[in-house]
């Protein structure tokens, strides 16, 4: 593949969605809301497609490719996962959409702040994010600088590659907030899903069909085909290290949880629940498959991460069926990139900027906010030209440090003896102890710092409220009745009615 077809390809790809980002800025209106949610009208078509595209980034094409290259099956497995993961978003996601609606909330630190009634719990619920997100955002740039890098024998620079990456999601996200991001993050979806199904269909057919190429593994690297592998690389140990956060990434992780605030009724959110249910499945069945066709064709790559650039630019797929898979993942990193800077900004606004200055407008907040993004953007730059192998890993390392979010989440719907002191303990003794692990101990005791984190959390947050006082009024607003709203609109429901307002 020529050079000049990769930035013929990306120059043409960047056009066409900037013109689609332009169309759609022109219907934003103005305020806090309205930028970082779309003012809570996004339907279930372009929510789904949206999360699809929010969540499914370069991780997947690149980084569970190159895991099911370095691992096997369990990939599949460790992924699959993450899908059952969602039954969290059948219970928690219509909470979270009440709660949005009553409380007039923006981001997920401010649920928690507004919850155990304390700025300072938002502030710092915000902060953590920022800490384990920002290198989140740099693998999805890493993702891109490897794949144009790939597949133009290093014409390319990685520098380049991420240089481009991320000065359009800046601008995307500038533009006009969450309602320009899901509209080019819903053809982005769609471009992803056509050309990973493209890329594999002509893999496969290249490799004899479906029949053959699962009795050419089957024969040439049967030890893939169980786990631990035939490295003995996905251990009980390991399993659950990188399983254990992906459960839970619909709660922890700020930029999806956030989601769950913007549709515009229940029964959209339901629709973006479904849709990205049908997403993910066949995307991660397509992501391992390219790390199998990978393990089949090219035996010694010196890191997993190159496995799909070296299948796009191998000769197995047509040229512009690769230029298409390159523009897909190019579109998978770029949406996420954005949703994380947006989610980032609205937390850095909302909940550090406003707790300093309580007396601060929304305007004032929401510029503070797009001053932020390009900050952020620096960073997240900065950080990627580390250039960091395993992809894979870096983004469960992210999220094993947002797990500490979870208990606080959970609790502050179902547990009443919770507390804004249990929950700061809770973040900040299992963030430092998540932080100190990754770089010290990695596999510590046999368990990865991702569910220590989980196990520390959980323990200090339950611990420390039962010593303190809980707000009791504010902990009756939000299960009591958040509960009884939710039970209205069932009955509504199972009458044929739709309430897009509640709370």
């Amino acid at each position: 593949m020529q050079p000049w077809h990769v930035y013929l390809a990306v120059g043409l790809y960047i056009t066409l969605t900037t013109v689609l980002a332009l169309v759609v800025r022109r219907g934003v209106g103005k305020g806090i809301e309205e930028y970082f949610l779309a003012n809570r009208r996004l339907g279930g078509a372009v929510s789904a497609l949206s999360y699809s595209a929010t969540t499914y980034s370069a991780f997947m094409m690149v980084g569970l490719a190159g895991l099911t290259y370095k691992g096997g099956v369990g990939a599949l497995g460790f992924e699959l996962i993450y899908l059952s993961g969602l039954v969290l978003v059948a219970f928690f996601g219509p909470r979270f959409w009440l709660a949005g609606r009553k409380f007039h909330l923006v981001s997920p630190a401010e649920l928690l702040a507004t919850r155990y009634d304390s700025r300072s719990l938002g502030a710092v619920a915000a902060l953590a994010a920022m800490v384990f997100l920002v290198p989140y955002s740099a693998v999805q740039l890493i993702g891109i600088g490897y794949l144009l890098e790939g597949l133009t024998g290093g014409a390319i620079p990685f520098l380049v590659g991420i240089s481009i990456a991320a000065v359009v999601a800046l601008a995307w996200a500038l533009a006009g907030g969450l309602r320009t991001v899901a509209w080019t993050d819903a053809v982005q979806a769609l471009l992803m899903m056509m050309a990973a199904l493209l890329v594999v269909g002509y893999a496969l057919a290249a490799l004899g069909g479906p029949v053959t190429f699962a009795n050419r593994l089957a024969r040439e690297w049967p030890e893939w085909l169980s786990v631990p592998g035939g490295n003995g690389y996905f251990t009980l140990s390991t399993f659950a290290g990188l399983s254990l956060p992906w459960f839970f990434f619909s709660l922890s992780n700020p930029q999806v949880a956030q989601r769950m605030f913007a549709p515009r009724s229940l029964k959209s959110l339901r629709r973006m629940l479904l849709g990205f249910l049908a997403f993910g499945f066949i995307y991660t069945l397509v992501s391992v498959t390219w790390g199998f066709v990978a393990r089949l064709e090219f035996h010694d790559l010196a890191t997993p991460d190159l496995a799909t650039p070296t299948l796009l630019n191998s000769g197995i797929v047509p040229p512009l069926v690769a230029l298409l898979a390159m523009l897909g993942i190019m579109a998978a990193a770029i949406s996420t990139i954005d949703s994380v800077l947006l989610t980032l900004a609205s937390m850095l606004a909302r909940d550090v900027y406003r707790g300093l200055r309580p007396e601060a407008t929304e305007n004032a907040q929401l510029r503070v906010g797009k001053w932020v993004i390009p900050v952020l953007t620096l960073v997240a730059f900065l950080f990627a030209r580390m250039k960091i192998n395993l992809i894979a890993l870096l983004s469960v390392a992210s999220s094993a440090g947002l797990l500490v979010l979870v208990p606080p989440t959970i609790g502050a719907f179902y547990w009443r003896r919770g507390t804004a002191t249990g929950a700061i303990a809770s973040i900040v003794v299992a963030g430092l102890t998540v932080i100190w692990l990754q770089f010290r101990h990695p596999v510590w005791f046999g368990l990865w710092p991702g569910v220590w984190g989980l196990i520390i959390s959980t323990v200090v947050f339950v611990a420390v409220s039962l010593g303190t006082r809980a707000p009791e009024e504010r902990a009756r607003q939000f299960i009591d009745e958040l509960n009884t709203n939710l039970r209205k609109h069932r009955e509504n429901r199972g009458q044929g009615i739709e309430c897009e307002q509640q709370g």
